[in-house]
């Protein structure tokens, strides 16, 4: 297989018609009826989905940490070696290729699909939730929950540490992730002619099996990953929403609310999913990519700001300190913290990378190797650490300099409302919040269904736009189901679920990938 033999493939030539439908056999049907008959389960027996749920993540998050870090530290050494390589090179969709959006668009769509309710739930959250378990915890098992230990006593080194451990889990590592999936689904799409789906990036390794029940499973499980890695975030979306509802209007937080909640955003989910990717996605991520970013600038300006712009690079710094021994898997005794926060997160970036990678790759053609690796893993992870800084790091300092506990002590999701609280203009900017949380869970939801759409309708991606409403509806539906079967608990561990099986395919499809990238190095040679 070279540049010049592509793989010769119909897009869509397995795919079935059933009632105007056209989809892929049995990737939908398999898909669907499971995904179905677990919504009909769970609502039926929601206490006994929550006692399953509840035991489930601990046990894999402990017994499957191993598989998940090793995992994680193989995707950022692999994306740093293309990057530094004459594989870099290789342009996506060939020497001629031209890229299809500007960099302004590019990156909007890259950062509203790939962390926006995350970094709005965790922005304040985790930064202080690490901090004060590490000043205040000790070694030992009292201390498990501290990031390596914590650091006892001491302030300072509780904001470095706490703020090193939370970049841990929104730079390289995830990044890396999604760029894996990304890169090898524009390749083999692009520069081989395959479709874009997930089974397409393993044809250097089954060959023409890949058509086959191998590619079927691997498609599947992406299915599966995908939808209820969504529905996680979608779920931390109502928490936060109707946390920031009540705090301003005090609307009352109920399982009610937040169905209702979730229906109403779903429905404005479905109108961006039948406008499509330009008219829909495209136009509410440079909307939240703008409204994201004066709300960054406004906390910088009037919080604390020479202590987020020196923290910027204090904390890049104290992040690339800590990343061997927060990478490591061997001998922690933070086990609460390991297990409660990395593993999950890991679990959770790998349950979300079929559907970010899928939807970078759709927008990226025209990229090299290089720039495309350094656009996806750098870039993004610089934003990250200056939102954290700039938003974890001023509830830090309204926790030490201002004795401002509240914020510490109160509920995740009204934690980034009372860091606002203590600054200028708090009604204004709180609701601004609200909406980015509700719109990155519309984009979320109809990114989403976009890509599951083009996995189960065999890589086509101007499917019918009725199955593209099929799974915006039941991606919300999902998120429903966990809710009422256990809650946040419940939407954790069924991405961990997905996360396990799919890290396998992930590790999988890094060599795969380098098999590609050398033919085709070889051959432009």
């Amino acid at each position: 297989m070279s540049v010049e033999n592509q793989v010769d493939y119909e897009v869509g030539r397995d795919n079935v018609r059933v009632l105007g439908l056209d989809v892929h056999n049995p990737v939908f049907f398999v898909s669907g009826i499971v995904i179905v008959g677990f919504v009909i389960f769970t609502l039926m027996f929601q206490e006994s989905s929550a006692s399953f749920f509840g035991w489930l993540r601990p046990w894999l998050t402990s017994t499957f940490d191993w598989v998940f870090m090793i995992a994680g530290n193989i995707f950022v050494l692999f994306c740093l070696f293309l990057i530094v390589s004459p594989m870099g090179k290789i342009r996506l969709g060939g020497v001629d290729a031209k890229p299809d959006y500007s960099y302004t668009g590019w990156f909007a769509m890259l950062f509203a699909a790939g962390m926006g309710i995350g970094l709005m739930f965790f922005g304040v959250s985790e930064p202080i939730s690490h901090f004060s378990s590490s000043f205040a915890e000790s070694a030992g098992e009292a201390g498990s929950w501290a990031p390596l230990a914590g650091a006892a006593g001491d302030a300072e080194a509780a904001r470095k540490l706490g703020m090193a451990a939370t970049i841990f889990h929104w730079g390289l590592h995830p990044w890396a992730i999604y760029a894996i999936v990304a890169l090898a689904l524009a390749f083999f799409t692009y520069n081989r002619g395959l479709p874009l789906t997930i089974r397409s990036a393993f044809y250097p390794v089954l060959g023409e099996r890949v058509w086959g029940p191998f590619g079927h499973l691997i498609d599947t499980l992406a299915v599966f990953a995908t939808l209820f890695g969504l529905a996680t975030s979608l779920g931390f979306g109502a928490e936060q929403a109707m946390a920031g509802l009540n705090h301003l209007f005090d609307i009352e937080v109920t399982d009610g609310a937040k169905v209702i909640l979730i229906l109403a955003i779903t429905a404005v989910a479905l109108l961006s999913v039948i406008a499509g990717l330009d008219a829909g996605v495209k136009r509410l991520s440079e909307i939240n990519m703008v409204l994201a970013a004066l709300l960054l600038l406004f906390v910088i300006l009037v919080g604390p700001t020479v202590a987020i712009l020196t923290g910027f690079f204090d904390n890049i710094f104290n992040y690339a300190v800590e990343l061997p021994k927060l990478s490591n898997w061997i001998g922690r005794t933070d086990d609460n913290f390991f297990h409660g926060w990395t593993t999950f997160y890991w679990a959770w970036w790998m349950s979300w990378s079929p559907f970010v990678g899928m939807f970078i790759a759709r927008v990226s053609r025209g990229r090299t190797v290089r720039e495309f690796l350094i656009c996806v893993l750098l870039i993004p992870s610089l934003v990250c650490v200056l939102w954290m800084t700039a938003f974890g790091g001023t509830a830090i300092t309204q926790i030490v300099s201002d004795g401002y506990t509240a914020v510490a002590e109160a509920d995740l999701p009204v934690q980034l409302f009372l860091m606002l609280e203590e600054l200028p203009l708090a009604p204004i900017t709180s609701f601004i919040g609200i909406m980015l949380v509700i719109v990155f869970f519309v984009t979320s939801s109809d990114s989403g269904s976009l890509v599951i759409d083009t996995i189960t309708a065999g890589g086509k991606i101007d499917a019918p736009v009725a199955q593209r409403v099929f799974w915006a509806i039941f991606e919300g539906l999902v998120a429903i189901t966990l809710l009422l079967g256990g809650g946040l608990g419940s939407l954790q561990a069924a991405a961990i679920a997905t996360g396990f099986p799919f890290a396998l395919v992930l590790v999988g499809m890094v060599g795969s990938t380098f098999i590609g990238l050398r033919e085709e190095r070889r051959a432009l040679a």
